[in-house]
């Protein structure tokens, strides 16, 4: 059986400390919870910029928004965990 690892977008932008906070939330759990994490910086494109504005830090799982501004650890470990779970069924 082949596990499929799941996705976790952080969309945020430089100096921004939610988003450093978001990320160092994403970090611990990611030693606990192997997914593939990728940052993606707004202020690069203008769409997200418009999109998301102050909103920031915005967090996604396989493309469902899950957290916007504070990432709780638990909630995301738990989130990740019963994910793994199922895809192990």
């Amino acid at each position: 059986m082949t596990l499929t690892r799941h996705k976790v977008m952080l969309y945020g932008k430089k100096e921004c400390c939610l988003c450093d906070e978001a990320m160092e939330v994403l970090l611990k759990v990611a030693a606990v919870v192997s997914f593939d994490l990728e940052k993606i910086d707004i202020s690069d494109n203008p769409e997200l910029l418009a999109e998301f504005g102050l909103k920031i830090p915005v967090v996604f799982i396989d493309g469902v928004k899950v957290f916007k501004y504070r990432v709780n650890e638990s909630r995301l470990l738990a989130l990740l965990s019963a994910e793994d779970e199922e895809s192990r069924q």
